[in-house]
């Protein structure tokens, strides 16, 4: 090769690299405006509906998901507003689901257990019979992998959910006859959902879910037996005392319940970094601010259904929850036997319970067994 044509042919060699590097710039420029224009902060005003199970404006719940509405305004600079509807005040209780993953709204606030019929596996990210705590329950959601399961069981539906909530662990319910052993069960009609529900069909009785604005007066003319709610504080609100002669404990059927925010997939993925950072953000305020008024009202009102209304609690015959947790295990067995989803969470589910077992009886369980005696010490 002489001379110039060796020339010739570096220069077009140097050429073409440093158009390949220049069209590669090109790409990590158009690339790097891309994410810009992604994470840049959006003019557009989001004007969005959010429906729940719970009637307007209902204590803790209700009044949290309107403070949730209000903090994502006033974070967001009005980018994004909320209007909020309780049940009833544009779709029925128990179309949250539906209506959120036809993208009719795009938010709602609920519990998962109210889907038993639409997703069977949703039931375990509500709460199981005999099961977690309520911070274990938390736990396994947002430390042990449980949200990326949640997330992936909805995902067919077109929703991401997020943990909204917990009320806590609650009573065993409120009753108008004794249960004194498993045949008191037989013929009973209580309000109950989700996996307790089964339960008590599984023991002879007649589950039905009926929306909480309706429970008092089914209890009232004995369309129902017995119904549990939600927690001393808000049975007490509802009335449910006046209404029924026992308060049983524990809550087997739900020792600890977290609630969720469904969001439409479409409309969540319509929002900007920022914007979508600050939606999660205000999902768990609203997560916390439920869970500590719960705990907080639920220890006050419990009080004074024992001192102020003279209720005397009932406790379970041991016997009585060793029938019904046996009657859990088939439920659960059946369940994970048809269907594939609920068998893959609730793995996951009980690998977490055993470990939270574990660390719970050697520190909460211990600690509080060996309080026992030293009680009196406590008081000042």
């Amino acid at each position: 090769m002489d001379t110039f044509k060796r020339r010739n042919f570096l220069k077009k060699g140097t050429l073409a690299v440093l158009a390949a590097s220049g069209g590669l710039a090109a790409c990590r420029s158009a690339d790097s405006e891309n994410q810009a224009q992604k994470t840049r902060k959006s003019d557009k005003i989001f004007r969005w509906k959010m429906v729940t199970t719970w009637p307007p404006h209902f204590p803790v719940l209700g009044e949290n998901v309107d403070k949730f509405a209000r903090l994502v305004e006033k974070m967001t600079d009005g980018r994004i507003q909320i209007q909020v509807y309780g049940a009833g005040e544009l779709i029925p209780a128990y179309e949250v689901f539906e209506a959120v993953s036809l993208g009719a709204v795009e938010l709602g606030h609920s519990a998962p257990y109210y889907w038993a019929g639409r997703v069977q596996a949703s039931q375990f990210f509500a709460s199981i019979p005999f099961g977690m705590n309520s911070q274990q329950m938390i736990a396994w959601i947002l430390g042990g992998g449980g949200l990326q399961l949640w997330q992936e069981v909805y995902a067919p539906f077109n929703i991401v959910p997020y943990l909204g909530g917990c009320t806590g662990m609650q009573m065993g319910g409120w009753f108008n006859r004794e249960i004194n052993n498993i045949n008191d069960f037989k013929g009973l009609i209580m309000r109950i959902p989700g996996l307790g529900g089964k339960v008590v069909k599984k023991i002879g009785g007649s589950p039905i879910t009926v929306a909480g604005a309706e429970i008092y007066t089914n209890l009232e003319r004995g369309v129902i037996d017995a119904c549990e709610w939600i927690g001393p504080f808000h049975d007490y609100l509802l009335g449910l005392h006046r209404v029924a002669k026992y308060y049983y404990y524990p809550g087997w059927q739900e020792p600890g319940t977290p609630l969720e925010v469904l969001v439409n997939k479409n409309a969540l993925a319509e929002l900007t970094d920022d914007l979508k950072a600050i939606l999660e953000t205000a999902i768990m305020h609203l997560h916390t601010t439920i869970f500590a008024e719960a705990e907080a009202k639920n220890a006050e009102y419990l009080d004074k259904l024992i001192q102020e209304e003279k209720k005397e609690l009932r406790r379970f015959p041991a016997d009585v929850l060793a029938a019904m947790n046996e009657q859990l295990l088939e439920v659960v067995r059946e369940m994970i036997a048809t269907d594939p989803v609920s068998k893959k969470v609730y793995e996951s589910y009980e690998n977490f319970r055993q470990r939270a077992i574990r660390y719970s009886e050697a520190t909460e369980q211990s600690f509080y067994r060996d309080l026992q005696s030293a009680k009196s010490a406590l008081k000042i």
